[in-house]
């Protein structure tokens, strides 16, 4: 089979297109032909080196952390999934490669992929719906009539965060380019504010939760932003002690994150409110929950472009540059 890897770590690396085996089926996996995959921040990121330190992946390594295709081998354990089954997932750390034409997943990350959807409508979704599930919904217990700071609301997943925020009955402030806002309102954004014009710090105050995905300086004005006993979520960092903990990395790790997390761990305390870094499970039976608001019209992808599988690397430096609205997906078959 085709795939891509990357050789060594670098701003600057390219994905390189190999022949490897057909993966083999473990007992509790399926195997699935790869019809489309998405793309994400995380990929540029993982490329870069950033998270070296939490993920010390051995290279040369296939990218890619979403999948969305058809099942052609199913493991002698397998119960959920037959063959012909069209499914979707986003595999675990350390099992990623879905830039490929095969991937072997654990049954346990996939799910039934919904059946209003394309393969690249699906393949969009895995990864930015279970990160703002965990967000919103895990770590936030998000409630009816709080308030939400959901920022960038135009990127993959800021539409998703925006429309499960609308189905939970929050009030949603998002930021966003002004030529993204008739797309936010329609998925149900209360609140827009222009970055480039606006500061959101000036405009919102006693919010409940904020999600966060920017810098850390962004994180900080963030917090003051937050009423006592609010919940700041950050997909970007830094990460904490907390999360080491959970994630089992070593020592020397923990140390780093405990040190890099101080300053913003300390500033949260200070204004009374709960700070969370997060870092988004594989999670199929939490995908299958996606799918039924999926199917239900509550919250449909936005897709911004489609790449062919041969344009990988301008697919990656599409996503890099910040541009995309939604997701960017490969149609891989």
């Amino acid at each position: 089979m085709k795939a891509y890897t990357i050789n060594k770590y670098g701003k600057t690396e390219t994905l390189h297109l190999n022949d490897f085996p057909v993966p083999q089926v473990k007992d509790n996996e399926v195997l699935i032909e790869v019809h489309a995959s998405g793309l994400n921040l995380l990929d540029a990121k993982i490329k870069s080196g950033e998270f070296k330190l939490i993920l010390p992946y051995k290279l040369p390594l296939v990218l890619g952390h979403d999948v969305a295709g058809v099942v052609t081998k199913v493991g002698k354990n397998v119960k959920k999934f037959n063959l012909g089954d069209e499914v979707y997932s986003r595999p675990a750390d350390f099992h990623i490669g879905t830039f490929a034409e095969f991937i072997a997943i654990n049954e346990k990350e996939v799910a039934l992929k919904p059946k209003k959807l394309t393969m690249e409508e699906a393949a969009s979704i895995p990864l930015v719906a279970l990160t703002a599930w965990q967000a919103l919904v895990e770590k936030a217990n998000l409630k009816k009539g709080q308030k939400v700071f959901i920022q960038a609301g135009s990127g993959g997943v800021g539409t998703i965060a925006i429309q499960l925020a609308k189905h939970l009955a929050a009030t949603v402030a998002t930021t966003a380019s002004e030529k993204s806002f008739p797309l936010l309102k329609t998925l149900g954004a209360d609140v827009l504010i222009d970055y480039k014009t606006q500061d959101f710090a000036d405009i919102l105050k006693d919010y409940d939760i904020v999600l966060n995905s920017q810098n850390t300086k962004t994180l900080e004005k963030s917090i003051r932003i937050l009423k006592p006993g609010g919940k700041a979520v950050s997909i970007s960092g830094p990460p904490t002690p907390e999360f080491a903990k959970e994630a089992g990395v070593p020592w020397f790790v923990k140390i780093i994150l405990k040190l890099i997390s101080s300053g913003i761990r300390k500033k949260a305390k200070k204004q009374n409110v709960d700070y969370t870094f997060l870092f988004m499970k594989a999670e199929g039976e939490q995908l299958s929950k996606i799918t039924a608001l999926v199917e239900a019209g509550t919250i449909k992808p936005i897709v911004d472009k489609v790449f062919s599988f041969d344009q990988a690397n301008e697919a990656l430096a599409y996503v890099e540059s910040g541009r995309a609205k939604g997701k960017v997906v490969l149609k891989v078959k």
